[in-house]
C-alpha cells in the first residue's frame, strides 16, 4: 500500500493506524500547494479531490476520506481493538464518533486555516469550536478513549486537535482533553509516525 500524506495534516491519522496494525506501506509525501508528489506525479491524478490522505492499494484502487480509510485499515487485521466488527452496534457508535470529528472538528477548522477570513469572522468559527471542545471534555471525563480502548477515532481526534495551537487555542483550558492528548501523543505508533513524517524531504 501507498499512503499519500502531508506532514501534520489529517493524513497523520491513517499513518498512525498503519503503524498500530503493523501493516506494510510506503509513504509518499505530497505538496499541498503545488499538488506534486515526492515521486514526481501530479497528485490530482491519484486523488482528483486534490487533498490528502489517499491510500493506494496494491491492486491500484485508491481510497480517500479519512474515516473511510481508517475503517478499511482496521478491517484488514481481524480481531484488532482499533475498530469494532462491522455490523455491530459498537461499529455504529464508532461511525458516530468519526462523523462528529470529521464535520464538527476537522471541517470546522478549515476556515481558521484560511487567510481569506477576517479575524471577526474567524472568532465566530472559533467560538463554535469551543462548544465542540466542551462536548469532548465532557465525553472523555472518566474515560481514557472515545470508546473502550484506543481506536481509529482516537487517532483521528488526536490529529485534528494538534492544530489547536495554530488557531491560538490553548488546550489546557480543557484539562481532560489536554491529558488525553498527552496520553495518545506518548504512544509508540504516534511518536513513530510524527518522526517519520518529519524526516521526509519537502516536495
Amino acid at each position: 500500500m501507498k499512503l499519500y500524506f502531508a506532514p501534520m495534516t489529517c493524513s497523520l491519522s491513517p499513518h498512525i493506524v498503519l503503524r498500530e496494525l503493523g501493516l506494510s506501506f510506503k509513504m509518499i509525501r505530497v505538496n499541498n500547494q503545488s499538488k506534486r508528489t515526492a515521486d514526481g506525479r501530479d497528485f490530482r491524478e491519484i486523488n482528483p479531490k486534490g487533498y490528502v490522505a489517499a491510500l493506494q492499494l496494491d491492486n491500484g484502487e485508491v481510497l480517500t476520506e479519512g474515516p473511510a480509510i481508517l475503517q478499511f485499515l482496521a478491517d484488514q487485521v481481524p480481531g484488532n481493538d482499533l475498530a469494532p466488527a462491522a455490523g455491530t452496534w459498537d461499529r455504529t457508535r464508532l461511525q458516530e464518533h468519526l462523523n462528529f470529528i470529521s464535520s464538527e472538528i476537522h471541517g470546522a477548522s478549515a476556515p481558521l486555516f484560511s487567510g481569506e477570513f477576517a479575524e471577526p469572522v474567524k472568532a465566530i468559527f472559533r467560538h463554535k469550536l469551543y462548544k465542540r471542545l466542551d462536548y469532548l471534555e465532557q465525553t472523555l471525563t472518566g474515560q481514557d478513549y472515545l470508546m473502550n480502548t484506543f481506536g481509529v477515532a482516537d487517532a483521528y481526534l488526536f490529529t485534528v486537535l494538534t492544530w489547536l495551537p495554530t488557531f491560538n487555542i490553548d488546550i489546557c483550558e480543557w484539562p481532560t482533553l489536554a491529558a488525553y492528548m498527552q496520553r495518545i501523543g506518548a504512544r509508540p505508533s504516534v511518536l513513530a509516525a510524527i518522526a517519520a513524517e518529519a524526516a521526509t524531504s519537502p516536495v
